[in-house]
């Protein structure tokens, strides 16, 4: 059995050819996506979060929205840019969010990828301190997140407050328990997934990873989700951890589809770099028939070594179409895979 859930980039652009024309048609489709992705049996809804772009920035609002309109489906993120967050107030975020959601949040955080501007966290207020890289900073603010959300007490009571105060050092508020669980680290080498499981986070993996070797890109990816488990393991965490990886994957079984992704079906994994000095490599997109999908998923290793599969989705292509998508993989897919 595997949990399955989509994962939007949530773009728009004011072109007469996308069903996304401004922001406020991807929050709302977003929205609608989660609860049609509930209704026909899909695990979670995730969200990626970029800033200066026309794409989800803000993701609390979002998680909460999705919450309250929602009954059972996972909600999250993959991944938030810890390079721009204030721990102790997205930790109250998060916490609000998860509470309205009945503890369902499913928060992926990383470092974060090339933005759109140079350096993008300093408009934020951010800086590395003396020595530090922004990679370094993006770690520390996790590591201060996720030491509050497990709801110790730690700031000194006025005496003379306001409000009466509970004995002791006072923690943010609203606390969420169990949310310091359900933190998840996307990652794209090996040194970072094994850092992941010391730290006791889930694992996240997108549909790239950094080049280590000129191995195919399932199998690198595959390769670092056992490092990770590995690590988990030494560390000593009580909990099993989870690990995710999202995947282009599109059933073709109408016209539409065809029209859609037909050209897709021989796509190949490639090698690029997404900044100077780092080359990764690029995880194939998958489009066919679904009984040559099947036969080809069989052969993704990674796939079949995690317990979580995120479908990216084309959310300019509006609600209705991308439901049907999911739907196809549910439904035409997953049970043939053992996934259902």
């Amino acid at each position: 059995m595997k949990k399955i859930g989509f994962l939007s980039f949530g773009h728009w652009t004011p072109s007469p050819h996308s069903q996304t024309r401004s922001a406020a048609d991807t929050l709302l489709q977003s929205i609608e996506l989660a609860v049609a992705a509930e209704e026909l049996g899909a695990d979670g809804a995730y969200f990626r979060v970029h800033h200066f772009a026309r794409q989800l920035a803000s993701p609390f609002p979002l998680l909460a929205a999705v919450g309250a309109r929602t009954n059972r489906i996972e909600i999250g993120t993959a991944v938030i840019d810890m390079r721009y967050e204030n721990p102790l107030y997205m930790a109250e975020d998060a916490g609000s969010a998860d509470l309205i959601a009945g503890g369902r949040l499913q928060l992926g955080i990383s470092r974060g990828s090339p933005e759109q501007v140079i350096e993008g966290w300093r408009y934020f207020g951010y800086a590395p301190a003396e020595g530090e890289t922004d990679a370094d900073m993006a770690r520390r603010h996790a590591e201060v997140f996720l030491d509050i959300i497990q709801g110790k007490g730690f700031a000194e009571p006025n005496p003379r407050p306001m409000f009466p105060n509970p004995p002791g050092l006072l923690r943010l508020e609203p606390h969420s328990p169990g949310l310091r669980d359900r933190i998840w680290w996307g990652a794209a080498t090996t040194p970072t997934a094994q850092w992941t499981g010391k730290m006791g986070m889930n694992l996240q993996s997108s549909t790239l990873v950094m080049a280590e070797s000129d191995k195919p890109f399932h199998v690198q990816q595959a390769e670092q989700i056992a490092a990770y488990r590995a690590a988990w393991k030494e560390a000593g965490h009580e909990r099993a951890p989870r690990v995710s990886v999202s995947r282009s994957i599109f059933a073709i079984v109408n016209d539409l589809d065809r029209n859609y992704f037909g050209g897709d079906g021989e796509s190949q994994d490639h090698f690029g770099y997404i900044e100077p000095g780092k080359q990764a490599v690029f995880g194939r997109s998958y489009a066919a028939e679904p009984d040559k999908l099947i036969e080809q998923l069989k052969e993704d290793t990674a796939i079949a070594a995690a317990d979580t599969l995120l479908l990216t989705v084309p959310n300019q292509l509006g609600v209705a179409y991308n439901a049907h998508a999911i739907e196809s993989i549910l439904k035409h897919v997953a049970p043939a895979l053992g996934w259902r």
